[in-house]
């Protein structure tokens, strides 16, 4: 039976469900990521799974704009493989423009070819955390944390299409209504607007290949 499912009945039942006691972590020094200075300058990327109610597994990609905090992408299917995530990638970046970098572990469908082909096309740059080093990808990590304990832990899937409706709505909460205090306290959407119309352009494939070449 899915724990879930077992935390719900227990909630229906009028029963308490022990919580685990937070252990005391060590404090340690931590070097801050550079913060972006605007909009698809910096992506971060990785993957949350779940299961739906049959059991059959979820596998969602999450992807951050990491200066606008925007919760660019949400995408839930029961396997994504490396071309994959690029064909995700690039019917985002069809709307709202490439990024010039995106960050993600060195899971294997963010180190092959598919990905590696749709980066260089793009002019896109790929960065790889350490392994085992999820501080270094601090931004999806927090995220992801917010993701699977408002929506994930919180519903219970009865197919894939339901899924997907639910976090497609949660997506939009979180980017268009919730405040975040990183960004003075708008949401993700209404400081990426705010910093539009500031004149931020947002660049284009063949934008930075073009810087590219003048650099070499």
């Amino acid at each position: 039976m899915n724990h879930k499912r077992i935390h719900r009945l227990y909630r229906e039942a009028g029963l308490a469900v022990r919580r685990r006691r937070k252990r005391e972590r060590v404090a340690v020094e931590r070097r801050p990521l550079t913060v972006p200075s605007g909009p698809n300058q910096s992506w971060s990327m990785d993957f949350v799974f779940d299961a739906l109610a049959d059991g059959k597994p979820l596998k969602c990609l999450t992807v951050v704009d990491d200066c606008t905090k925007e919760a660019v992408e949400v995408a839930a299917a029961r396997r994504i493989n490396g071309q994959g995530v690029a064909d995700l990638l690039e019917a985002v970046c069809r709307f709202r423009g490439y990024p010039t970098a995106i960050r993600t572990d060195q899971g294997p469908e963010f180190t092959g070819r598919a990905l590696d082909q749709w980066a260089q096309a793009n002019g896109v740059k790929l960065v790889l955390i350490q392994p085992g080093k999820p501080t270094q990808n601090a931004y999806i990590e927090s995220f992801n944390g917010k993701f699977r304990d408002e929506c994930l832990n919180e519903n219970w899937f009865t197919s894939l299409e339901h899924a997907r409706a639910v976090i497609a709505a949660w997506r939009r909460d979180y980017n268009q209504v919730r405040p975040h205090s990183a960004i003075g306290n708008l949401t993700p959407a209404a400081f990426a607007a705010t910093i539009r119309d500031q004149g931020f352009a947002k660049p284009t494939p063949s934008d930075k290949l073009a810087n590219q070449d003048s650099t070499k």
